[in-house]
């Protein structure tokens, strides 16, 4: 057979129906290749979802390494604020220009702060959470420094204070409480 001839019955066997090829082909041989497909598609299905999990999976594990940097980056700026509130309880001995700096500081650091989602817990005066408390003492209950009567378990006041991040604890405050 010349290769023309060869080519010319290949392009006709290409060409072929669908019909024509069903019907040389049996039932059980359309059935196993129909199967054999529908085995196929459900691997491919399973795999898409797979790589979807597997997506998925990688982006909350990203998004979690994300927030444990910040978290340990956003503490050491807790210890720097503390230490700004600190200097602030002892301005009245130091220069107005270096007052005025360090409250300027001190609010933008505060900004920042809240800018990330950290806030501070308000703890005088509340009842002792210890979620969001860690006590370090306790006080006779009655009227604290600032005039407020407390009852027994509530807060009279904060060693250290503590802070929330996006509504979590980030920080408990340390706390004395009245007993």
């Amino acid at each position: 057979m010349t290769k023309a001839k060869e080519r010319e019955s290949k392009s006709e066997g290409a060409g072929a129906s669908a019909e024509e090829v069903e019907s040389l082909l049996t039932s059980a041989e359309i059935k196993s290749i129909r199967d054999e497909l529908e085995r196929e598609r459900e691997l491919r299905m399973r795999a898409l979802a797979d790589y979807d999990n597997y997506r998925k999976r990688v982006e909350r594990e990203r998004g979690a390494a994300e927030r444990s940097g910040k978290r340990a980056i956003i503490l050491a700026l807790l210890d720097v604020m503390d230490d700004f509130d600190r200097a602030l309880e002892h301005v009245s001995q130091s220069p107005d220009a270096v007052v005025e700096g360090l409250r300027a500081v001190h609010k933008r650091l505060a900004d920042e702060l809240k800018a990330q989602g950290v806030t501070p817990i308000e703890s005088v005066g509340q009842q002792f959470d210890p979620m969001r408390h860690e006590a370090v003492g306790a006080i006779k209950a009655g009227a604290s420094k600032a005039g407020i009567v407390l009852e027994p378990g509530a807060v009279t006041d904060e060693t250290r204070r503590g802070y929330l991040w996006d509504g979590e604890v980030l920080r408990p405050a340390r706390v004395h409480v009245a007993k």
